[in-house]
């Protein structure tokens, strides 16, 4: 199986990025974190970038505020999957980041989760996986599955306290 690379900007968007963490472990999927940052360690994202596909991942999760140039630093360095967290800072509460992770140039596009969506950018990096790995496939549907009974349950509750 592919392993998935979560890159952080900065240890401190290191809540955010944990819930990825929690869903690629509950599927089952191999990963690594690291914190790397497009302007600070420029040679070190870049080096990483490169090799990825060579060292065995099949996606890179770019968790990154304010600027939030991570995302794109990965996608012009590499030809994997990019899935980009515009993390929200303390100033425009994320959409600063969001507009930055968002507005690529054509060519080097990045799948772009919510603002603080670490959840959903592991499922995205999951289902990319899935389209070659049946059993992880099967997973997600399962998955599916228990969220759509879940609802079903609410609902029947709702209407039997409502709707007599």
């Amino acid at each position: 199986m592919k392993k998935v690379a979560i890159i952080m900007g900065s240890d401190s968007d290191l809540p955010v990025v944990e819930k990825a963490a929690d869903v690629l472990k509950e599927y089952g999927v191999p990963f690594e974190v690291h914190v790397y940052s497009a302007h600070r360690t420029p040679e070190e994202a870049r080096a990483f970038a490169l090799g990825a596909r060579a060292n065995g991942f099949g996606a890179v999760i770019c968790a990154a505020g304010m600027a939030a140039h991570l995302a794109g630093a990965f996608a012009a360095n590499t030809t994997l999957p990019v899935i980009g967290i515009p993390i929200a800072g303390s100033r425009l509460d994320g959409m600063d980041a969001l507009l930055s992770t968002v507005q690529m140039p054509t060519g080097l596009p990045v799948a772009t989760v919510a603002i603080n969506g670490a959840a959903n950018a592991a499922l995205l990096a999951i289902q990319m996986l899935a389209i070659t790995d049946g059993a992880l496939a099967e997973k997600l549907d399962e998955a599916r599955d228990a969220g759509k009974a879940k609802v079903l349950e609410k609902d029947a509750a709702v209407c039997a306290r409502f709707n007599g």
